[in-house]
């Protein structure tokens, strides 16, 4: 595709949005009430609205590689924040994806220079259910496997802010752990139990 196309598409985009809506732009320029923030992955193949067959100006969307949520990255921190705090959202969901090629990459043993430090954040979630992956002899099986555990993890590190337990004190915010089958389409939800998970850690993360 050329740059230009860019461009003309665009344009094509404004009149398609316009003769269902005369008012969209004018509408969606008066500002944001989102219901969601949607944490995903950056890969190319993933988009986030499209898939949830929603418009602009519903979902807050933060993306990065394999949709990793730790506590040291200032970026996901503010982008959480700033969509629990002062847009006020009610879902936060974070969504991995079949075929994820920081997971995979992840799961070899090579120096991928810049990549190492946040790559290791996906290695600590093997070790964390090595038990259970160890047990999977298919590699694409326990390869998809902890991509979910993956999502389970960043749901679980959302859970350890202060921002997000304080939101789901006030105002009953939900936090969900989806996958995209990029090979159907499909949008799972892996209806993770955090009151199981987190039984056991909760007095630790705990904040007033």
């Amino acid at each position: 595709m050329k740059l230009k196309q860019v461009f003309k598409n665009n344009e094509d985009w404004i009149k398609n949005k316009l003769d269902q809506d005369p008012k969209y732009f004018e509408n969606i320029g008066k500002g944001q009430s989102p219901e969601f923030l949607y944490i995903g992955c950056s890969d190319s193949r993933v988009d986030a609205e499209g898939l949830m067959g929603l418009e602009l100006g519903d979902v807050f969307v933060h993306r990065n590689i394999a949709n990793m949520v730790p506590n040291t990255d200032l970026n996901v921190m503010s982008v959480v924040n700033y969509a629990v705090e002062h847009l006020k959202v009610n879902h936060v969901v974070v969504c991995g994806h079949y075929g994820c090629g920081g997971v995979k990459a992840a799961m070899q043993s090579q120096d991928l220079g810049i990549l190492n430090p946040w790559l290791r954040n996906i290695r600590d979630v093997y070790r964390i259910h090595a038990k259970e992956l160890d047990k999977i002899d298919d590699e694409d099986k326990r390869y998809n496997r902890l991509i979910e555990l993956n999502v389970q993890e960043q749901c679980v590190n959302l859970i350890k802010t202060a921002e997000v337990q304080k939101a789901i004190r006030t105002r009953g915010v939900k936090v969900h752990g989806w996958v995209f089958d990029i090979f159907s389409g499909k949008l799972i939800d892996l209806k993770i139990d955090f009151d199981a998970i987190l039984k056991n850690i909760r007095e630790i993360y705990h904040l007033d």
